[in-house]
């Protein structure tokens, strides 16, 4: 690891590397870990009984490199998607050589972390065909030979089931969902499924985020006895471990951001309707989408330019031929950008008014003007209203979801609900699913007067907040703290939020980007990252990219989790 680095190795009296002890302190719940095969689980405790081996000495470092007599490695913690495709188009890296190690990563760390249920047993053969087509001559696409993880929520195709998290989807293998096909499409290679929180955390208001029947609890590598929020964990995790450089997360309140700010990574929930939903899990239509998540706001660009566009499938993505996402962020300086400070839950958590005020006062520096505070009145009231209307579109969504092609399991929300009682020992050891119940109720019926009348207030309470604010203080996006400091995990206790700024732009389907800022002391001598969301305009996607990668510039680096460094030799 790079000196400065924000995060450490911890050699042990063997002269290798061991995990922080509460990794594997006795007692620790079971990490489950998805075989390739998709066949029985591994229920083994993590234990320290099998070290890793320490990397080779870093003499210096530079940039996204590492220097070692002359010899350029590759830090891939630093290293950004047009440096790997650099890499690749100077021949100094295959995409055979970068999927490799990313499989070995996972290999190694991944059953601590609890990140990855599955890695694709074609990934290897992905990325050779990557390599052949370079070596042809062929243009490079946008993400070639690069390795992405998914949320398993998402289909990739027959090789791996898509289970969002559930043993009653266990043996599940629809149709490729047209964001796999996208990334495919751009030369992606698909490495493999990330955990998540089971059904995308919506089944008990108890639940704990990150953990799932089939993948077990994704354990945040900052500080593995903390959450790593949900419902996109293993995404971030994976990320911020450089277990993978991209991976797919999905939104529909705050899955995306709050786990991106968590793991100290960057998480971009796009427009509403910038991304096709078409073979994702649902909860609902209204507000559901899929988004990159990654080391810098310049790959979030990138991928998410890969995956946007219309699918006919998916109506609510008409529009977004009409907003094509920009390859790269335009460079823009901070000099007169009109920032609108929403200071939520101010007071509740100390370390992180203090870690935005820090924020706050650098960008000002860098030119920002800083309108402050900006109010969202409606925030309470619409917040109280999406959960009402969430409860009837997900009996409707998932209903439609379990009957479409190559679904297999439970048919219906009532014979999942069946499911979940007939096997509570796996699929509820510790919560129900009084949310699914409260679906049932409904019978998914979205004519009802008091589902439409919510839902109404939801969508016109946020939008409008948002709207006056952005337009009636000229602003180019509203500032406020993506999350406190990460919680301790108490499965069945649920999840301590202290403060959320995602409601309001998940709700109006406005843009949402989250990016590093700073820390909070764990109490244990380590840091837990904090990160400063911006909101924009619905449709200014490019808008808010370019805006947010000023901040990222402005911003000190991003914290790195206490892991082995994820150093790729130079000389292989």
């Amino acid at each position: 690891m790079c000196p400065g680095a924000g995060g450490s190795i911890l050699p042990n009296a063997r002269g290798v590397v061991d995990f922080p002890s509460a990794l594997s302190r006795p007692g620790a719940p079971a990490m489950i870990v998805a075989p390739v095969s998709g066949g029985p689980k591994d229920t083994r405790a993590p234990d320290n009984s099998s070290a890793i081996p320490a990397p080779g000495v870093i003499a210096g470092c530079a940039g996204g490199t590492a220097v070692r007599g002359g010899i350029v490695d590759l830090d891939l913690h630093r290293t950004d998607l047009a440096g790997l495709e650099s890499a690749m188009a100077s021949g100094r890296l295959t995409s055979a050589r970068l999927t490799a190690f990313y499989t070995d990563r996972i290999a190694t760390l991944d059953p601590q972390l609890g990140a990855v249920v599955a890695v694709d047993p074609t990934a290897a053969e992905q990325a050779a065909a990557s390599d052949r087509r370079r070596a042809a001559g062929e243009p490079p696409r946008l993400l070639e030979g690069i390795p992405v993880l998914v949320k398993d929520n998402m289909s990739t195709g027959p090789q791996l089931p898509t289970t969002a998290g559930s043993t009653a989807l266990a043996r599940s293998r629809p149709p490729e969902a047209t964001i796999a096909t996208r990334l495919r499409e751009a030369g992606a290679v698909l490495l493999g499924k990330t955990n998540l929180s089971e059904w995308s955390n919506f089944r008990s208001v108890r639940s704990s985020s990150g953990w799932s029947a089939v993948g077990g609890l994704t354990r945040n590598p900052h500080s593995p006895e903390r959450t790593a929020c949900g419902s996109s964990a293993g995404s971030a995790v994976a990320v911020a471990a450089a277990l993978t450089p991209v991976a797919i997360g999905t939104e529909t309140d705050g899955s995306i951001v709050c786990p991106a700010a968590m793991n100290g990574i960057v998480g971009m929930k796009p427009t509403l309707g910038t991304v096709s939903r078409t073979g994702i899990v649902p909860i609902s239509a209204e507000q559901d989408t899929a988004g990159p998540m990654t080391r810098s706001v310049a790959d979030a660009a990138r991928v998410l330019a890969a995956i946007a566009g219309h699918d006919p499938a998916d109506p609510v993505t008409a529009e977004s031929a009409a907003h094509p996402v920009p390859v790269r962020p335009a460079d823009r300086g901070l000099a007169g950008v009109r920032l609108g400070v929403f200071r939520v839950a101010e007071g509740a958590s100390p370390e992180t008014d203090a870690a935005f005020a820090a924020t706050l006062e650098v960008l000002r520096g860098h030119g920002a003007v800083l309108v402050d505070p900006v109010e969202l009145p409606g925030t309470a009231q619409a917040a109280g209203a999406e959960l009402t209307a969430l409860v009837t579109e997900f009996a409707r969504d998932i209903d439609s979801y379990l009957r479409s092609p190559g679904v297999t399991g439970p048919g219906s929300l009532a014979e999942l609900v069946d499911y979940n009682r007939r096997h509570a020992e796996v699929e509820m050891p510790h919560w129900g699913q009084e949310l699914f119940e409260a679906a049932l109720a409904t019978r998914g019926d979205t004519d009802d007067e008091e589902y439409l009348a919510a839902r109404e207030t939801a969508i016109t309470l946020s939008r409008r907040d948002l709207d006056a604010a952005l337009t009636g203080h000229r602003l180019d996006a509203v500032i406020a703290p993506t999350n406190s400091p990460a919680w301790r995990v108490e499965l069945g206790a649920g999840d301590d939020f202290v403060l959320s700024s995602s409601a309001t732009a998940a709700v109006a389907g406005h843009p949402h980007i989250t990016v590093p800022a700073g820390g909070a002391p764990d109490g244990d001598g380590g840091t837990l990252p904090l990160g400063v969301s911006l909101i924009g305009p619905r449709w200014a996607d490019g808008d808010l990219l370019a805006l947010a990668a000023a901040v990222q510039d402005a911003l000190p680096e991003r914290i790195l989790p206490p892991l082995p460094p994820a150093v790729l030799p130079a000389d292989g």
